[in-house]
């Protein structure tokens, strides 16, 4: 007869930071400890699995409003608001270790959003007038969400955002590239993450390309882990003819950390596009300049004119809640039902019973492998027609658009995978 879990003392934050360095520090020199999927014991993890995919949603309300804009201008700078509010969780909240996903692990949800944010008015080619109206209307918008973990080696999980009344939609690859230094962590995006590409279908279907900065995860030795950025990242978009850089600023040695960037949007030629400093664009091509804080306000300065203009105050906004589906509806394979045991088992302090039922899940997953592998069978994601593409672009599968169709309805009905990675 089998005893009942004990129940463990809790390892503050300065201790789980000293377990993590000493077993990163097995990893120096590898050039990609994240394709190596290493194990860690459950008291260094965050019981919330949904933390592992990075949804870019944390103010989806600025995702709907991207297209509101009649100015090609207004819907770039409406892009990157967008961008500057996807990763709130790494500004307001601690960075931390989350679940490894498992093959054909998938989550869902849905924002249901006011259709308004306070400076949408400060954009060109936005009619202040009917801002005013859907503020005081109280209108609100839906914000679909599906991703898949489609492949296990690399590690690559396909998305695909939709507000289908706002003729918005968003796709691409997750996938990490991180190598140890010795006193941080500097993540990349892999190869098969080429960025999230936004399509606005009510604006002759404009598609931008938005690229992911490399970022470092520092505070390992002194026990305070905090996200820094200092890289350039691009915003593109053929049909407009318009890209932006976005240059994150290296902080200097005295003096609090400021978070400062620096931007500059402009005419580009999308057939011949070699520029890729601030420095290199032809005064003659710019049609605005971003400043400010990626923790604070951002500005920018329209070509011509002095004034800065505010385009988002990230100073008092914090990530969404999301709608999930009840526990009821959800599948075996779905993240938070697949992790349930390990993180009742965590948030009961019952750590060695975590770290055990992890390890029976990496063991399973490792015994279906192989099996595929003995019988040439190849695995196939259930809600994206392929693992990767050279595009960087996952397309939906018949029944993947069912589930967003589902999700926008609120019906979360679906039949349990015929077949399991874990």
């Amino acid at each position: 007869m089998s005893s009942a879990p004990v129940v463990e003392k809790t390892p503050d934050d300065s201790s789980k930071l000293k377990t993590f360095l000493s077993i990163l520090r097995k990893f120096v020199g590898v050039t990609d400890i994240a394709s190596v999927r290493f194990s860690l014991p459950a008291q260094l993890l965050e019981p919330r699995p949904n933390l592992e995919y990075w949804n870019y949603l944390d103010r989806p309300e600025t995702f709907a409003s991207i297209g509101k804009s009649d100015d090609e201008l207004g819907r770039m700078l409406e892009v990157l608001r967008f961008w500057f509010t996807k990763d709130l969780k790494y500004i307001k909240g601690k960075p931390c270790k989350p679940y490894n996903s498992t093959l054909g692990e998938f989550f869902r949800c849905s924002w249901e959003v006011p259709d308004f944010i306070p400076e949408e008015s400060n954009l060109p080619g936005v009619d202040a007038d009917k801002e005013n109206s859907a503020k005081e209307a109280n209108e609100k918008v839906k914000i679909s969400y599906l991703t898949e973990q489609t492949s296990h080696h690399p590690p690559v999980s396909a998305f695909y955002i939709d507000c289908a009344e706002r003729g918005v939609s968003a796709r691409g690859f997750d996938q990490l590239s991180a190598k140890f230094t010795g006193t941080s962590i500097r993540v990349s995006p892999g190869q098969h993450n080429l960025g999230i590409f936004v399509n606005i279908e009510k604006r002759d279907n404009e598609e931008y390309q938005l690229t992911h900065p490399h970022a470092h995860l520092g505070g390992l030795l002194r026990g305070a882990l905090s996200v820094t950025v200092t890289d350039t990242c691009y915003m593109t978009c053929p049909k407009t003819r318009m890209k932006a850089i976005l240059q994150y600023m290296e902080e200097g040695w005295i003096g609090r950390t400021q978070n400062r960037l620096e931007g500059v949007i402009f005419r580009y030629d999308p057939e011949n596009d070699t520029t890729t400093k601030m420095k290199d664009v032809k005064e003659s091509d710019i049609l605005a300049r971003i400043s400010g804080s990626w923790h604070g306000k951002i500005y920018y300065t329209p070509a011509g004119s002095k004034e800065a203009i505010l385009l988002i105050d990230i100073t008092p906004l914090f990530p969404a809640e999301k709608d999930i589906p009840p526990s009821e509806t959800q599948l075996s394979n779905e993240s938070l039902k697949f992790w349930s045991e390990v993180t009742n088992a965590i948030t009961g302090k019952q750590y060695t019973e975590a770290t055990k039922l992890k390890q029976d899940i990496e063991e399973r997953q490792r015994q279906r492998a192989a099996e595929r592998k003995e019988q040439d069978i190849e695995w196939k994601p259930r809600f994206f027609t392929g693992a990767v593409t050279p595009l960087g672009k996952p397309e939906l599968t018949e029944e993947g658009q069912k589930v967003l169709e589902g999700i926008r309805a609120g019906n979360y009905t679906l039949e349990e995978s015929s077949v399991q990675g874990a």
